[in-house]
């Protein structure tokens, strides 16, 4: 999808589809009135006969209109100015390409100037609708013998005043990287787990360092892995054919010698369960499992198209939990990276044993904070549901960081407490640290587990687990989440 920006009139812009707002009780703003009237009053006669009425969300389109230069022109309704926020705005973006897609022209211009979207200027408009349509044009099909049919639409046009236009065209770019970075993410996502394993998400990352300028790429595999000590991570991948791995992405687009910002995906490609086997209904989706993982690469591609001046690592914790007869046991003790011991109570609370050490093996890159992104536990669905992530951290300036984040980019985190008291519940009699902490505040206490390891660097973790992916039907499918919220975060970093 080609994204223009034009400071040009609306009544003279030549396009498949002219796309204006409508206010609540029919009111036209000043661009929609420069239409009517080169029109000949062409929209106030639609309105007259009561076609719309301006509500959110509510279109009508409009037919070879005199005096314009546009084919056809789409009115979609705002609702009241005081009411359209950021979720509104979405709404209207929505309802816009629902029409324009399945229209038979190759273009369509946004003449969106006069819209006022409460807490974001013409920036972060922009950035939002862009994003939308971008990510609305999302289609999987690479395992369907019939593929779907290609769309016309191939270029959108947004039209603003030129004093904005410098604005808008950097709102454009950005999120067209970061739209390029939900889609590979969803890709990686909604492969099925025969195909995307360890070797494919290295072979993916190897792939990403030739096509891009300032980026290395190792992959430490289990031999390595074992050298370093990293028990934890081995205890998951032991009971699988697959072979794990964590991969290492440095992008060096900042200073020599400033120290880089850290990524830590989790990366489990099937999750069974190991030997504590999850039940089989649904099971499937457990192919979304390497979220995480998917998701830091995407927020890396997104990095690597806007170039942005900053030094970023990356890593990924990609294995395969799987029983058999060489898997983890529940009650075995190992030894991760950092020489903590952990007892294994429950083989499918695996996501934090890769995370551990390889949030260990972060240190020696002295980052200046690291954030996980991990589909962690089912608790943050109850808690949180699928409109937000969680998020625990041990320094506040960086959660107020990502939370603010969050709330630019649309792609929300909430702060869950990471109180003392919570650790207690992953006392073991035996070990170190158990590796679950019981029924009660689970996301809480898988966070508490990740901050035994964290504690040389400011941290962060999101837990994505509601976020990362749509359960069930023909809706079923990775989200992209939250590439944006992570890009935004590097994107305040880099400016």
């Amino acid at each position: 999808m080609e994204f223009v920006v034009k400071s040009a009139k609306a009544s003279t812009q030549k396009t498949a589809t002219l796309i204006l707002p409508l206010g609540e009780d029919c009111v036209l703003g000043s661009v929609a009135q420069s239409v009517d009237s080169a029109s000949g009053g062409a929209l106030s006669a639609a309105l007259k006969r009561g076609d719309i009425q301006g509500k959110s969300g509510q279109t009508l389109l409009l037919h070879s209109l005199p005096g314009l230069k546009a084919e056809r022109v789409l009115l979609v309704g705002i609702g009241k100015a005081d009411d359209l926020d950021s979720r509104q705005w979405r709404k209207v973006v929505n309802a816009a390409l629902a029409v324009i897609k399945n229209l038979g022209g190759g273009d369509a211009a946004f003449a969106m100037q006069d819209v006022q979207v409460k807490g974001r200027d013409s920036y972060a408009r922009t950035r939002l609708l862009v994003e939308i349509v971008a990510d609305g044009q999302y289609v999987f099909d690479s395992f369907k013998s019939k593929k779907a049919e290609p769309r016309a639409l191939q270029k959108i046009t947004l039209l603003c005043d030129k004093t904005e236009q410098p604005a808008v065209e950097r709102a454009a770019r950005e999120a067209s990287a970061i739209a390029s970075g939900m889609a590979f993410t969803r890709d990686l996502g909604n492969l099925p787990p025969n195909v995307c394993h360890p070797t494919y998400i290295a072979e993916q990352a190897k792939q990403m360092s030739k096509a891009y300028k300032g980026l290395n790429v190792d992959v430490l595999d289990e031999k390595k892995l074992r050298d370093l000590g990293a028990g934890a991570f081995l205890a998951v991948s032991q009971g699988s054919d697959q072979p794990g791995c964590i991969i290492v992405m440095q992008y060096n687009g900042g200073n020599k010698g400033d120290k880089p910002y850290a990524l830590v995906g989790k990366g489990i490609t099937f999750d069974t369960g190991g030997i504590s086997l999850k039940p089989g209904q649904g099971m499937d989706e457990m192919k979304y499992d390497m979220g995480g993982a998917a998701c830091v690469l995407g927020t890396l591609k997104a990095v690597l198209e806007l170039q942005l001046p900053i030094n970023l690592v990356c890593l990924l914790a990609c294995a395969e939990n799987m029983p058999s007869g060489g898997a983890t046991r529940p009650g075995d003790i190992v030894t991760t990276m950092s020489g903590q011991t952990v007892e294994i109570l429950n083989t499918d609370a695996e996501g934090r044993l890769v995370l551990c050490d390889t949030l260990t093996y972060a240190e020696r890159f002295e980052p200046r904070a690291v954030i996980d992104v991990a589909t962690l536990t089912g608790a943050c669905i109850v808690a949180l549901g699928s409109n937000t992530s969680g998020l625990l951290g041990n320094n506040d300036e960086l959660v107020q960081q990502l939370l603010q984040a969050g709330e630019s980019a649309a792609d929300r985190a909430w702060q869950l407490p990471l109180f003392d008291e919570y650790q207690e519940q992953l006392d073991s009699p035996f070990a170190d640290i158990a590796n679950i902490g019981g029924p009660k505040a689970g996301t809480i206490t898988a966070a508490c587990f990740l901050s035994r390891f964290t504690k040389k660097y400011a941290w962060a973790h999101l837990d994505i687990a509601g976020t990362a992916w749509t359960s069930g039907g023909k809706e079923k499918g990775a989200t992209g989440r939250p590439v944006p919220l992570l890009t935004q975060y590097l994107l305040d970093r880099a400016n």
